[in-house]
């Protein structure tokens, strides 16, 4: 490896990814040439053909040199950063012991914040002094001790020197006590120090290192030029609130309900019109609420209040558009999908363009749903864990098998209603929740707004519009990446698109997808508000924060700790809601496409019961399929599952939308340019999360872009025979048929 730029002792160095820092140290023999130097090696550059590993100077943070300090890679809600901790220097025109100065300071640098502040245009000193602030000082001097980083969001320090005593150090010498044993725990979220408690013992001037789950700490200084060989391994326990009878009661009886559901709605399915469309005959309002339940996962249920707890509001007006697309999907798909009376939102597509159009796009929405399911429950069981006496794995098999059962027995109509239970102990307990946490906040209510205020946690809008705010949260990229999303929810997701076709009409129809965007409102207002009011109460309590938890999990910690026997039960059961109703949904919708865009076509069955058999059968089957990937899928290691859902969504339903897209609005797509931009959107779109930086926000509305202009300059290059458009894209849709399609 390169040597260091000049000579450096008793700094100390974390690394981030591929790249080391290094910062403070001393480049003499004495404490008068304490440094402020920060420096990083990247060394993924081993691996590159002719790269060159170098040191690379970084500006530096904002305060004073130091030597002996601490420095440590943690999370902070929006970015991995360094923190440069504590130290001590030598005070100017003093000589000696006198003049040392501990330092209590501490300075957080954010990498991606300073290289996107460069890409910006700013200067090396704008940059810098975007990426470094000052955080919360040390309650104690912390020199030459031991830090590291545990969990996602908090740094443990494992005392050090206080410098109480550092004069007196050859006055004591054997009696010299040693060093202070206590425990400092700083969490990276809401910018708190708490003190942990006493340790066993305290080794200065040694690192603190992660081996597997465990924390190794070997050898180090004891007191003054004393060392020892000891060696001490530090396990960090998971803490978990006992779930207890009256919780566990209420949780059984909800899971109990959702199966009668199901067994209740067996015997009214005589066919695969009952079983996929509930024989049109459900009401407007359960179909509004199956569609906001679906929408709403257990992603959402927990995801939102994380991300709002960890960093802001800018997510918020995304999901304030569904009020903007509902518009699109009631007057330009809906009309369609009546007019064609389909049961598979794909049947368009085959009368559009072309059976392989129509076949590809229901395999990959298929592909989707099985993979959605597993990262669903996954997601859902890790939350669980930390309130429930469950395992990850137990939780996915109970929340998998009951949604094989009640889905399988009950088809739609069982899914539709019980996502219409799901709609309201979701919602109910969601509120419920926020009002427990406003209650638990010293200050109620005013307290929650100023600190959040002050915190910058009500930050909605991000005024960027610079040419790399693509990568960013800025409004354009979150208005328009929502309106990708919902767009291929609304109008390409066989999930939502079967509910259209659910309602005896297109009035009962249109009725159902206005009520669900109205619902986002103070669905969305709750929700983040949830978020605001977790990091107000743990911003007061940090102590009650457990450093074993995941960030997504900060909403199922407070129930397990906080609230009244039976709430945690009730909300536990909304968790559990929200899974099963995208579980149930996803199961239903890709058994519909199978049977109607594969086996029908193919004419697999003489009659309509076999039909019906291969229908349960294939929901069984893709459901047990999506269950075993959930248990594959269980990682906690994973920092946002809001993150992790966009992109995943993004990627799949991006291309479907630019399907419908080309379909609809325009008449020189055909059937082979339309395929070779699905082909080719596809692979753009598996590749964007390795090539690019663009925000996940925009992958759908990526997706849809890419898909579209391929679609439509490979029909101009590709001239194919095209049928009858007549009724099949916007522009040759006649009125009365327009009229017609509303009227049925």
């Amino acid at each position: 490896l390169p040597p260091l730029p000049q000579p450096c002792a008793n700094g100390a160095a974390a690394i981030l990814g591929n790249v080391v820092y290094l910062a403070g140290g001393q480049s003499g023999a004495g404490l008068e040439s304490a440094m402020d130097n920060f420096w990083s090696l990247d060394l993924s550059q081993m691996d590159k053909p002719g790269g060159e590993l170098a040191w690379k100077p970084l500006p530096t943070w904002p305060g004073p040199t130091r030597a002996f300090n601490l420095t440590v890679m943690q999370h902070n809600g929006f970015d991995n950063c360094i923190y440069v901790i504590s130290g001590r220097r030598q005070q100017a025109g003093v000589e000696g012991n006198a003049g040392m100065t501990p330092l209590t300071d501490m300075y957080e640098f954010d990498p991606t914040t300073y290289a996107g502040k460069l890409k910006r245009g700013a200067t090396e000193q704008e940059a810098a002094e975007a990426a470094w602030i000052q955080r919360p000082d040390v309650p104690v001097c912390v020199m030459a001790g031991t830090g590291i980083g545990i969990g996602q969001s908090h740094v443990f320090v494992f005392s050090g020197a206080d410098g109480s005593l550092f004069a007196k150090a050859d006055e004591l010498k054997d009696a010299h006590p040693g060093f202070p044993k206590r425990l400092w725990a700083y969490h990276a979220i809401t910018n708190t120090w708490i003190d942990a408690g006493e340790l066993p013992a305290n080794q200065v001037t040694t690192p603190a290192v992660q081996w597997g789950k465990d924390i190794i700490i070997a050898a180090g200084e004891v007191r003054p030029r004393v060392r020892t060989a000891a060696v001490w391994r530090i396990e960090p326990l998971r803490y978990k609130g006992a779930f207890g009878a009256i919780n566990s009661t209420v949780l059984v009886m909800y899971l109990l309900a959702m199966v009668g559901v199901g067994v209740y709605f067996a015997n009214k399915n005589k066919d695969t019109n009952d079983y996929f469309r509930g024989g049109q005959r459900i009401p407007w309002w359960a179909v509004a609420c199956s569609i906001y339940a679906t929408m709403l996962s257990s992603i959402t249920y927990m995801a939102i209040p994380a991300k709002a707890y960890a960093q802001d509001l800018v997510y918020m007006a995304g999901h304030l558009m569904i009020v903007a697309m509902a518009p699109v999907a009631i007057y330009v798909a809906l009309p369609f999908f009546r007019q064609i009376d389909a049961t598979s939102a794909y049947e368009y597509l085959s009368k559009r363009f072309n059976m392989p159009v129509r076949m590809v796009a229901s395999g990959l929405f298929t592909l989707f749903h099985i993979g959605r399911m597993g990262i669903v429950l996954s997601l859902a069981a890790l939350a669980l864990t930390s309130v429930t006496p469950l395992t990850p794995v137990q939780s996915v098999l109970i929340m998998g098998v009951l949604c094989l059962i009640y889905c399988t027995l009950g088809g739609i109509e069982a899914v539709i209603w019980t996502d219409t239970i799901q709609t309201f102990v979701l919602l109910g307990g969601a509120l419920l929740c926020l009002v427990l946490i406003i209650l638990r906040i010293d200050g109620g209510v005013s307290s929650m707004f100023s600190t959040a205020y002050a915190d910058g946690k009500l930050h909605t809008v991000n005024w960027d519009f610079s040419l790399n705010s693509y990568t960013s949260t800025a409004l354009w990229v979150v208005l328009l990446g929502a309106f990708g999303q919902n767009f291929s929810s609304y109008v390409s997701d066989q999930a939502v698109v079967q509910r259209y076709m659910t309602t005896p009409s297109f009035k009962t129809a249109a009725r159902s997808i206005w009520t669900n965007a109205w619902m986002a409102i103070p669905s969305a207002l709750i929700f983040y508000g949830m978020g605001v009011a977790l990091y107000t109460f743990y911003k007061q309590h940090p102590a009650r924060l457990s450093p074993t938890m995941n960030t997504d999990q900060v909403f199922p910690l407070f129930l397990s700790n906080e609230v009244f026997v039976g709430v945690a039960g009730l909300v536990v059961a909304g968790i559990f809601a929200a899974a099963q109703s995208t579980v149930s949904t996803s199961m239903n919708s890709t058994a519909t496409t199978i049977v109607t865009d594969f086996l029908r076509p193919m004419k697999a069955f003489k009659s309509e019961r076999g039909y019906l058999h291969a229908a349960r059968a294939l929901t069984f089957t893709l459901g047990a399929l999506g269950t075993l990937i959930g248990l594959l899928f269980i990682d906690p290691s994973i920092k946002s599952l809001f993150d992790s859902a966009l992109a995943v969504i993004g990627i799949f339903m991006g291309v479907l939308g630019g399907l419908f897209a080309l379909g609809l609005l325009t008449t020189r797509a055909n059937g082979w340019g339309t395929l070779v931009g699905l082909i080719c959107g596809a692979l753009v779109m598996f590749c964007l999360p390795y090539y690019s930086q663009l925000n996940l926000l925009m992958y759908a509305t990526t997706g849809i872009a890419t898909c579209f202009v391929i679609g439509y300059l490979a029909s101009i290059v590709l001239p194919c025979q095209s049928g009858d458009l007549t009724g099949l894209t916007v522009f040759t849709m006649s009125k009365a048929a327009r009229v017609a399609a509303e009227a049925g």
